[in-house]
């Protein structure tokens, strides 16, 4: 024979606990969009820093820039591995000059790898394709149509660069750290709402 206890009992089933939760999480989504925060000024500022010094350390990147349909710019990608290692930085892709939207760019790896590094760098987009593929993906990774340019002693862009027929072109920079090498293969980007 049950007894009753006088104390009520909610009885929720699965079906009212996922309609609570997807309420709850449709009222909380927009606690992190980045409304009012002041993230997309400071990225901002720091693609204009990166910008100036890229142009002001390496002049020949003023004509890649000048002949490129937009380019991402990351200005501090920091990466530490011991074994399994892991990258991590944000940026924006400007198109005429103009921020059109911010990215992350995350990496994961695995292997011989004791250190950390950061770098700064920029994807250079040479053709409107290789600009609409990338705002298109929802997560773009670097492969083979990015061609890397590296600065040679003297501190300048190979001369070949300026001419390149690749779609994207990648300059890595500013690099500190222990890690040897600085490489954006298993670099994943995505739009963010900083």
């Amino acid at each position: 024979m049950k007894q009753n206890t006088g104390i009520a009992m909610t009885h929720f089933t699965r079906r009212s606990f996922t309609l609570a939760a997807l309420a709850g999480a449709g009222a909380t989504a927009a606690c992190g969009n980045g409304i009012g925060s002041t993230g997309p000024e400071t990225i901002d500022a720091r693609v204009d820093s990166t910008l100036n010094y890229l142009f002001a350390s390496y002049p020949a990147t003023r004509d890649i820039s000048a002949k490129s349909t937009g380019q991402l710019v990351m200005p501090l990608v920091t990466e530490a591995g011991l074994g399994f290692g892991a990258g991590y930085g944000r940026g924006a892709l400007r198109v005429g000059g103009t921020t059109v939207d911010y990215y992350s760019a995350t990496k994961g790896s695995f292997g011989l790898q004791i250190g950390a590094q950061q770098y700064a760098h920029v994807l250079f987009f040479m053709t409107d394709e290789a600009l609409m593929r990338f705002r298109r993906s929802s997560g773009w990774a670097a492969g083979a149509d990015v061609e890397y340019v590296f600065n040679d002693k003297g501190e300048n862009i190979r001369a070949e660069t300026t001419t390149s027929t690749a779609p994207v072109l990648a300059v890595i920079f500013g690099q500190a750290g222990l890690l040897v090498g600085a490489t954006l293969e298993g670099v994943k980007y995505t739009r963010i709402i900083p």
